[in-house]
């Protein structure tokens, strides 16, 4: 892993998105915390990961998809940023293991609990439905999860974002930590009620929902 090289694409990066955005970070202060922790936002854009790195104060090692990495550049960067891949259609109990030693490492990983991008009425905001298992990461590793929604990031697909003259308009907003249950199902019924409310927050100050 390159901590390095994720330090430096996080500082100049943070340039672009500096000069062309003016974001709404509630909550900023979750991502500090001491230990091991299990980051879990919605995922409504491809460009979700880059404004959470931009603005976490946490290193995030995220868990991405198998066909990510397999593109040639892509995939050699992700792998850079500390990155690792899951096999959808075949799931490998080695990428669970790479979660744990991450995590008994100290280090915050980066889930999107609802597997693929999802928007609109697909969204765990409006459905409050998880793909089972970030409940059972979190009791096995015994680490708490941090709920977060993102809107908006989808806008930097379109090159005129990125103008300085834009200030595209972004939000984030991080909930309370949730310590696991014994039941996973009941940890993971308490995220996606999480990420449902702090969705109906962040949208109300926004103005505009996933």
């Amino acid at each position: 892993m390159s901590d390095l090289f994720y330090k430096a694409v996080r500082f100049f990066g943070s340039y672009p998105f500096l000069l062309s955005s003016r974001p709404l970070v509630i909550n900023l202060e979750q991502t500090r915390r001491a230990g091991a922790f299990l980051l879990a936002p919605t995922h409504a854009s491809l460009f979700d990961t880059l404004v959470l790195v931009r603005h976490s104060y946490r290193k995030i090692d995220f868990l991405s998809i198998v066909e990510v990495f397999r593109k040639p550049f892509l995939g050699w960067f992700c792998g850079l940023m500390n990155a690792f891949p899951l096999n959808r259609s075949r799931p490998d109990p080695a990428t669970v293991r790479i979660i744990m030693d991450r995590l008994a490492g100290g280090r915050c990983v980066g889930i999107f609990p609802e597997g693929r991008l999802q928007r609109g009425a697909k969204s765990v905001v409006y459905t409050r439905q998880l793909n089972r298992g970030l409940g059972r990461i979190a009791k096995m590793a015994a680490v708490p999860i941090v709920p977060c929604v993102v809107i908006g990031a989808e806008d930097y697909q379109h090159v005129h974002a990125w103008f300085p003259i834009r200030r595209t308009r972004y939000g984030i907003i991080f909930g309370e930590a949730i310590e696991p249950d014994e039941d996973d199902r009941k940890t993971d019924q308490r995220v996606a009620d999480a990420l449902a409310e702090l969705h109906q927050r962040l949208s109300a100050r926004l103005g505009r929902s996933i």
